[in-house]
This record gives C-alpha cells, structure tokens and sequence, in this order.
C-alpha cells in the first residue's frame, strides 16, 4: 500500500487539521452583500430591475441573513434574470410559483452558456 501511487498523498491530505478561520470570518457574507450591493448599484438596478417588478430596494445586508427563503430566493432570481439580459441575453423572467429547481437549471444553463 505505501507504494501506490497517490495512495500516501490521498491520506496525508485527509489527516490534515481543518483550516482556522480567524475572527472575523462569520462576517465576511456581510461584506460581500454589501459589494453586491454597491455594484448592483452601479448598474443602476433600482430603476431598472425594481420598478420594473414593483420590489423594494434591498437592505445591505438582505442575502447575508435569512430572512424569509423564498422571497429571497424569488428576489434572487429576478436579479438573476434582469443580469443576464443586461449582458446581452435574452432571458424570460421567472415567476413567483415556478419551481425553484427548473428555474435555477435555467439560469446556470444560461450561465453555462456564456
């Protein structure tokens, strides 16, 4: 066994101690909503995406927490959606009560396709 080939490194990996995160880490997705934030911003998703569907803006720190599954999950897919087409693709908006499973294949289909 020890001179199979990967078999040794294959172990020595798995016995490593887990990586430390330092203090700071639980607050990292609060600074990446925040980014999100500030580049949806810029491209100007309040009066693009949100007056479009009659949402209200987003707090800085809406995906961070969770709140409420399935409007974030909803919320997220417009985003999604208004993004793709923004960058040129044709994409049709999903619904409220379409299935959360096909409309996420959809948007990684179109993702995929990039």
């Amino acid at each position: 066994e020890e001179g199979a080939p990967g078999r040794r490194g294959e172990r020595e990996r798995s016995e490593e101690p887990p990586v430390e995160r330092g203090p700071g880490a639980a607050f990292h997705m609060f600074l990446l909503m925040e980014d999100l934030l500030d580049k949806l911003k810029l491209l100007s998703y309040e009066e693009e995406a949100l007056r479009r569907h009659n949402m209200r803006p987003l707090s800085r720190h809406y995906f961070a927490l969770p709140t409420n599954p399935g409007e974030q999950f909803f919320i997220f897919c417009t985003l999604a959606a208004w993004l793709i087409s923004k960058a040129g693709h044709p994409f049709e908006q999903p619904q409220e009560y379409d299935d959360p499973n096909a409309v996420i294949s959809n948007v990684l289909s179109e993702l995929r396709s990039f």
